[in-house]
């Protein structure tokens, strides 16, 4: 199987769509990383059919959040940012696309070929 025939590779900036509703994630910034895990294993890429691959980057205080079937956990070494640009990067012609509201990681991956869309995609 080539990149174009693999599934949508759905890359979701955990901390910035846990921050988009102010729900008082921020006193428990895991349980919300997991609470958005559970939501995306059980209700993947509302709106998009065919195989996706739902990769979860987490960060900070985040980190350690663990993988359940269909979501893929990946904890950032340093900026979440930065591993999320570094996955596209790494994720040669297959489609991705990437789950934020940060302006600068849109640009930065757009430039690699990525597609956006903003955290109400994944959000209930």
């Amino acid at each position: 199987m080539d990149d174009t025939d693999s599934p949508l590779l759905v890359i979701v900036d955990a901390a910035n769509v846990v921050g988009s509703v102010p729900d008082g994630w921020w006193r428990d910034r895991r349980g919300a990383a997991e609470r958005l895990r559970d939501r995306l294993a059980s209700d993947g890429l509302p709106g998009r059919s065919g195989a996706v691959e739902v990769v979860l980057v987490v960060e900070g205080a985040a980190r350690g959040v663990e993988p359940v079937p269909g979501v893929r956990v990946e904890s950032a070494p340093g900026s979440g940012d930065d591993h999320i640009v570094d996955l596209v990067a790494r994720s040669g012609d297959r489609s991705r696309l990437v789950v934020t509201a940060d302006r600068e990681l849109r640009r930065r991956v757009t430039a690699l070929g990525a597609e956006v869309t903003g955290p109400r995609t994944v959000r209930p």
